[in-house]
């Protein structure tokens, strides 16, 4: 609430994988992977590949972007905005700082207006530029870190490691992305590896949803990432769900569904253990269904298929009387769907002989 440039986490779209789409993964070109002389890391990380290969497809894309938007953060005039952020404490307490902070906060002294403004452009055509190459893909995946070092090395040569250990992170910040970095592997000294999803802004269910997946199926070993498929593959992907109300085709809270990337799947039927009641304390208007093993009969209604990952956001907008439990199909099967508590029920208008809500709705014009 304090930061002045953060954005509200409602803003963020629901993950959404299509099961009609593969899932395609942008890898930097084979010649612009830059590993800094440790073979290791480069075979881990095509490992990695490998892996991925399996769940979708693997595309190689120009790195040379993102590089150029790295650049500009120490190169550019953005050292000077680190520098606006800390100058009280760099001017008045020039002895506590670090020597080598000292020396990159140095390159803020001396950059111009009309520099900042020409870094500003040109960030802004790159931002551009990154957007229309990661169309169409699921996400972009680099390794976290090229390589590790040995601390004394680290202190020897402190602003060329570091640069090196950002060579495939720095840029994310400048260019608005969004990331999540994930365990991937060891070294043969017990070391982690790991990798780095990311996306555009505002992609943070998406790439947690994958970042997830892959970090239990890593946990649960194995030379696969299941976690993957089942997050984003096969019957896991979507929970089959039974709506009777106004979460069908047409209605009004259908809405909830699509923005939440469901499926329709089917018209059906319940089997003919239920009653149907009109709720008069909710709009808009909606029905609320009940099991009756001796009175019921059989009530129309749709199957729908949503996103496991999208599961928790849409219960989260299901209100009293209304609840989630296991509804039988007139085929004997058993689904998640719509019910409602029978104390909202005892002078609820009953409309079961209409067969479905539809019907009631078609009987009113």
């Amino acid at each position: 609430d304090q930061d002045c440039y953060a954005r509200s986490d409602r803003t963020l779209p629901a993950a959404v994988f299509p099961r009609e789409q593969t899932l395609r993964f942008g890898v930097p070109k084979a010649t612009q992977r830059e590993f800094f002389g440790d073979a290791e890391s480069a075979a881990l990380f095509e490992q990695v590949l490998a892996r991925l290969a399996n769940m979708g497809d693997v595309i190689e894309i120009d790195f040379q972007p993102f590089r150029e938007a790295a650049a500009l953060l120490y190169e550019g005039p953005w050292v000077a905005e680190r520098y606006a952020g800390l100058s009280g404490f760099i001017e008045h307490r020039p002895e506590q700082l670090h020597p080598v902070i000292k020396q990159i906060f140095s390159g803020a002294h001396g950059k111009t207006a009309v520099e900042t403004f020409k870094a500003m452009h040109r960030m802004q055509a790159l931002k551009q530029q990154v957007l229309q190459l990661m169309q169409g893909f699921t996400c972009m995946v680099v390794p976290t870190a090229p390589k590790i070092y040995r601390i004394e090395e680290v202190l020897a040569d402190p602003v060329r490691l570091n640069s090196n250990l950002g060579y495939y992170t720095n840029f994310m910040n400048l260019l608005d992305l969004s990331a999540v970095a994930v365990p991937a592997g060891f070294y043969a000294n017990s070391l982690p590896f790991g990798v780095t999803l990311f996306a555009e802004a505002l992609a943070d269910k998406r790439l947690l949803a994958l970042a997830s997946a892959l970090e239990n199926a890593q946990h649960q070993g194995g030379s696969g990432w299941p976690g993957l498929a089942a997050a984003t593959g096969g019957q896991n992907r979507y929970r089959r769900l039974a709506v009777c109300g106004a979460h069908m085709q047409g209605l009004p809270l259908n809405r909830q569904l699509q923005d939440l990337g469901a499926q329709f799947v089917a018209a059906g039927k319940t089997s003919a253990h239920y009653r149907l009641f009109l709720l008069s304390t909710t709009l808009p208007e909606r029905p609320g269904l009940m099991r009756d093993e001796y009175h019921g009969q059989t009530i129309e209604l749709e199957l729908w298929d949503l996103p496991a990952v999208n599961w928790s956001d849409f219960i989260a907008n299901i209100k009293t009387p209304l609840c989630i439990g296991s509804v039988e199909l007139d085929n004997g099967r058993w689904e998640y769907g719509f019910l409602c508590e029978q104390y909202s029920l005892t002078s609820a208008l009953e409309i079961t002989g209409f067969g479905g809500w539809r019907n009631f709705l078609n009987s009113k014009i």
